[in-house]
C-alpha cells in the first residue's frame, strides 16, 4: 500500500533532506513551504497516512493547520518544534499532535517517531489481525470472537488497537492514557482499569489475550 506523507516546513534545506530520507524509506511525500499550502494539499489529496509540521510557519501557522486537520480528519500529526520549546510542545499535544520531534534532531530518530506512528494507525498495510479466537477488521471498526461479531464503543477500540499494535509490550498505565484518552485528559487514571475490564468481559474467551502486569500496566499477549 501507498503510504503519503505530508511535509509542511518554511526552512527549504530542512524541507528537502527530510523529503530524501523519506522518499529513500519509500514513502511518497508532498510538500509544503507554508500553512496555507499545507492545508491546500491536504484537502486536495485527503488520503495522506501521516502529516509532519513545523510550528513555527507564514501564512498559518502549525498550530492553525493542525486544528483544521482536527477538524476533519484522526490523521496522525507529527509536529516539529524549536529545541527547548517546551510551550510549543505542550500546544500540539492539547490541540490533538500524536507526537513531536525538537529541531534540531537525528534523521534516525524522525524515522523511528514516524514509524511508530504509522505502525499505531495500522497505515503500513495492516488492515486486519487474526488470532485463533478473535478477527479485528480496522478499516471496517469491527472485532468478531470465534466468528461472532461483538461491539465495541470508539475508546475500547482504540483500547484494543493499541494493545495489539504494541503486542508484547507491557504499556504503563500512564502510556495508555496518554495515547488512546489524550494528553489532556484530566479524569482519574483507574478509568484504564474499569475500561480493561469492560474489554475482557465484551471479548469473552479473547479477552484473555490481554494481560495484567501487576504494578505496571497491561499487555496484550498471543503466542499463535
Amino acid at each position: 500500500m501507498e503510504i503519503k506523507i505530508l511535509l509542511a516546513d518554511d526552512d527549504e534545506l530542512l524541507r528537502n533532506l527530510v523529503k530524501e530520507v523519506l522518499e529513500e524509506e519509500n514513502y511518497v511525500v508532498y510538500v509544503a513551504e507554508d500553512g496555507q499550502q499545507a492545508l491546500e494539499l491536504f484537502y486536495d489529496k485527503k488520503d495522506f497516512s501521516l502529516v509532519i509540521l513545523d510550528v513555527m510557519m507564514p501564512k498559518v501557522d502549525g498550530i492553525a493547520v493542525l486544528d483544521d486537520i482536527r477538524g476533519v480528519s484522526d490523521v496522525p500529526v507529527l509536529m516539529l518544534t524549536a529545541l527547548g520549546d517546551s510551550s510549543s510542545e505542550l500546544a500540539g499535544l492539547r490541540h490533538g499532535a500524536n507526537d513531536y520531534v525538537s529541531k534540531p534532531f537525528h534523521y534516525e530518530i524522525l524515522l523511528e517517531r514516524i514509524k511508530n506512528l504509522l505502525k499505531m494507525t495500522n497505515a503500513q498495510g495492516l488492515e486486519v489481525s487474526r488470532f485463533e479466537h478473535m478477527l479485528v477488521d480496522y478499516a471496517a471498526h469491527k472485532v468478531f470472537v470465534d466468528e461472532e461479531e461483538v461491539v465495541l464503543n470508539n475508546k475500547e477500540f482504540q483500547l484494543l488497537e493499541y494493545l495489539i499494535s504494541n503486542q508484547g509490550i507491557v504499556l504503563s498505565r500512564e502510556k495508555i492514557l496518554d495515547r488512546v484518552w489524550g494528553f489532556d485528559y484530566e479524569g482519574d487514571i483507574r478509568t484504564i482499569d474499569t475500561h480493561i475490564k469492560m474489554l475482557r468481559a465484551t471479548l469473552k474467551g479473547a479477552g484473555n489475550y490481554i494481560k495484567t502486569v501487576r504494578g505496571v500496566g497491561y499487555s496484550f499477549e498471543c503466542e499463535e
